[in-house]
């Protein structure tokens, strides 16, 4: 028996978008915070939530970008002795104190002393992308969404961006 696999190629255009499907929305907001500590884990969970309710999207996909380089966004049960668990594993894995060079006026003429901060951040992530269902978040039992800070106080922004149907 004979088979063969046929490959066709579509040639995309820039200026020529391809039709989104019936129904198909995005929506779009960015959201801001204040901090209060130098690191600061903040449960958002409920305000994303409220961001994909006013979508208006019944089922598909949040995504959440940090703006930011010395913050993350990441899902973990929001529990006192948790947080502060996840805060004291932060610590330890990334220590203040270290000789970074991004720190050594020598190599870097970065004022605020953060290395630890951009090497959390770039250890936990400043992205996920979540389904929608029922015009809610999908999230299992104990998760939570979680904005963290870690080069406060400060002014935070992250971007919201919903699509589906």
């Amino acid at each position: 028996m004979n088979t063969e696999l046929k490959v066709v190629e579509k040639e995309s255009r820039p200026d020529e978008p391809e039709p989104a499907p019936s129904g198909f929305k995005m929506f779009h907001r960015v959201l801001d915070w204040i901090t209060s500590d130098r690191m600061q884990l903040i449960n958002i969970t409920e305000r994303i939530n409220d961001i994909v309710r006013k979508s208006g999207i019944r089922d598909g996909l949040v995504h959440l970008q940090s703006l930011h380089t010395t913050t993350a966004v990441f899902l973990n049960e929001w529990q006192d002795a948790l947080i502060h668990d996840v805060k004291t594993f932060l610590d330890d894995s990334v220590s203040r104190e270290a000789r970074w060079r991004h720190n050594d006026p020598e190599y870097s003429d970065c004022e605020r002393k953060n290395a630890d901060s951009h090497l959390r951040g770039m250890m936990m992530g400043q992205t996920l992308c979540l389904q929608v269902r029922n015009s809610s978040v999908l999230l299992g039992t104990w998760q939570s969404i979680i904005l963290a800070e870690f080069d406060g106080p400060r002014s935070r922004s992250m971007s919201v961006q919903v699509s589906g149907v």
